[in-house]
């Protein structure tokens, strides 16, 4: 399972020129899995995710989780961070979970999240999303389960 996840100061995701997901302050989640992912992973990410310390303290630092920010997440499904560009011109989608398998761990992986008292908007699985962001800092990581 992999993520990108940016900072935001304030983000939306819209299908068909409608909001399905906003936020203010908080994270976006460009959420990629794979055939060999499992709840283990999902829970190993939102577990990680939700705890780490990505915003400023008073002295600059980055010291302070979402939590403590007040934080939201904006979850969004991205079958092409597992695009292979290694050969030709057209990215290879086959390490990319089918959507039978990947739909429900991004419902759980959303759902470990809200659990941990966190607001989760999102897109819409499988749909055409436009997707703005202010990113802030930027502050851009790939976080991974393997």
């Amino acid at each position: 399972m992999k993520v990108v996840l940016q900072r935001s100061l304030h983000a939306k995701v819209e299908v068909n020129g409608e909001v399905t997901g906003q936020i203010n302050k908080g994270f976006v989640l460009l959420v990629g899995i794979t055939h060999e992912d499992t709840q283990e992973d999902v829970r190993y990410l939102a577990e990680k995710i939700a705890n780490l310390r990505l915003f400023e303290d008073h002295e600059g630092k980055m010291n302070r989780s979402i939590f403590e920010e007040n934080g939201a997440i904006l979850s969004i499904s991205q079958f092409t961070l597992y695009g292979d560009t290694k050969k030709g011109r057209r990215p290879s989608f086959s390490e990319a979970a089918k959507p039978e398998v990947a739909k429900p761990l991004w419902d759980l992986f959303n759902d470990e999240l809200r659990q941990k008292n966190l607001q989760v908007e999102t897109g819409v699985f499988g749909a055409m999303m436009n997707v703005t962001l202010t990113n802030d800092g930027p502050v851009t990581l790939i976080v991974e389960s393997k």
